[in-house]
């Protein structure tokens, strides 16, 4: 949680409501607002010109969206549509620092949600260095355990479709679906009923 739930409402935060696949806020658009996830999954993405989508990253339940922009005054460099059914907060960016001057501790909260994303995006960036599938979904399924408790082998079920793996390291689905039938061959992943255990 970035922030709490009551300070949002105490400053006029709207719980809007969103359908699968429905734009939360579109790539040029004005940064005018703060949202937190209630419920539901998000995705950061943008498309090429040929149509075809690259997710930047999948937000959760209590994780804020594209608030580093509201520090900047400039417009989303990306969309941000709902995954699934959501419930998110929406706040008016004046109300926003608001909050940050009156309850401190929670501009801690937001650099804490910021270094997360920049980190994100430093692991990432080590997709975009190598040719090798294999290895540029080890990259993404490392930095997706790094929050488990428990490392064991094969003891995180990874969250995501193929198609968002795909999506979110910059492959082609069936290069991904092969390169995890040869991660499994090398004992790398576990694959059952459809779900992958890393």
């Amino acid at each position: 949680m970035v922030i709490e739930e009551s300070i949002i409402k105490l400053f006029g935060g709207k719980l809007k409501e969103y359908n699968a696949s429905e734009i939360i806020f579109s790539e040029k658009s004005n940064a005018n607002y703060y949202y937190q996830i209630v419920e539901g999954e998000v995705k950061l993405n943008n498309y090429n010109e040929d149509g075809k989508e690259t997710i930047q990253t999948i937000l959760k339940k209590g994780q804020s969206i594209g608030e580093s922009l509201l520090f900047l005054d400039k417009a989303y460099p990306i969309n941000a549509i709902a995954i699934t059914t959501c419930k998110v907060f929406r706040l008016p960016k004046s109300k926003f620092f608001q909050i940050l001057n009156k309850f401190p501790e929670n501009q801690f909260k937001i650099i804490n949600s910021l270094s997360d994303s920049m980190y994100f995006k430093y692991v990432m960036g080590e997709i975009f260095c190598t040719q090798n599938p294999a290895m540029k979904l080890r990259v993404l399924m490392d930095y997706l355990k790094s929050s488990e408790k428990d490392s064991g082998a094969f003891s995180f079920q990874v969250p995501l479709t193929r198609q968002q793996m795909a999506s979110l390291t910059g492959l082609r689905v069936e290069t991904t679906i092969r390169a995890l039938k040869m991660m499994e061959k090398e004992n790398v992943v576990k694959i059952k009923n459809r779900k992958i255990f890393y």
